[in-house]
């Protein structure tokens, strides 16, 4: 885990920044009163024992769900208001649970449709496929970026889970991000697709700010600066994860009264 994250943060530091978050489903409130700080250049976890609203809360970051109360801020831009597509081209750009890839295009193929988007031409499929050579080189460079190079030809049905997950990574980074949101990047992986996945998000992550909701703590232990751990809808406690796990209040959470540290908690457990 790197030592980017320090004890003190100015303004000027926090690329995403909420205050009084909350979302409110006829009555019921999933997110409540979240003032959420994350550090430019860092990687930051959301945690919590299920139904702790922590994709909700990623889910009204993203814009994917309009907060009922409270305000978000990017770059120290109120962002509240806006659309998904709107953040998007502001840098702000997220992943999905579930692998959303093309199956029947190639690997090269996904990552050019992706790198097409900002040229508005994604969906004019009367060019012809030389058209689009311009864009190779820059397609073969995301590629070596999470290790798919060789797999250029490849149909996307035929990766592996794991390698779907970094191709996935590959065409969120053709958009160019300045930060980058991942909704449970390890869902469904076995322990080498884990690891080649972290090693990915590590790569990644040295020139952007990354946000992700995962759970397996595991992971969240090894690549994570800062943690935010969430419970019925609020912020629990925050810190790295020595802090955290040590937090008896989140022992508490996830584990029940008297059992041990989160750090023996499987990943169904959060």
């Amino acid at each position: 885990m790197s030592q980017k994250a320090g004890n003190l943060m100015t303004a000027s530091d926090a690329i995403i920044e909420t205050q009084g978050l909350g979302k409110s489903f006829k009555g019921f409130w999933a997110v409540k009163n979240v003032d959420l700080r994350v550090r430019r250049g860092t990687i930051h976890a959301l945690i919590g024992p299920n139904g702790a609203g922590k994709t909700t809360c990623f889910n009204l970051i993203t814009k994917f769900l309009v907060p009922s109360e409270g305000t978000i801020r990017f770059n120290g831009r109120d962002i509240t208001a806006l659309k998904p597509a709107d953040v998007a081209r502001l840098g702000l750009v997220r992943s999905f649970q579930i692998s959303a890839t093309f199956p029947h295009l190639t690997v090269m193929e996904n990552v050019r449709v992706a790198l097409q988007r900002p040229l508005g031409t994604s969906f004019q499929f009367w060019r012809s496929e030389s058209s689009l050579d311009r864009l190779n080189d820059r397609a073969m460079a995301l590629l070596a970026d999470v290790g798919l190079e060789t797999y250029s030809e490849l149909p996307a049905v035929g990766l592996s889970y794991g390698r779907k997950r970094a191709l996935e990574i590959a065409t969120t980074l053709a958009l160019e991000p300045e930060m980058l949101l991942l909704d449970e990047p390890m869902a469904g992986m076995g322990r080498e697709d884990i690891a080649r996945v972290s090693q990915l998000i590590k790569r990644v992550a040295k020139n952007r700010t990354v946000l992700m909701v995962e759970h397996n703590l595991n992971v969240v232990a090894d690549l994570s600066d800062t943690i935010t751990v969430l419970a019925r809808g609020e912020i629990l406690a925050e810190g790295d994860y020595a802090t955290v796990s040590r937090n008896p209040q989140v022992v508490e959470a996830y584990m029940g009264t008297g059992a041990g540290t989160p750090a023996g908690a499987s990943a169904a457990d959060a």
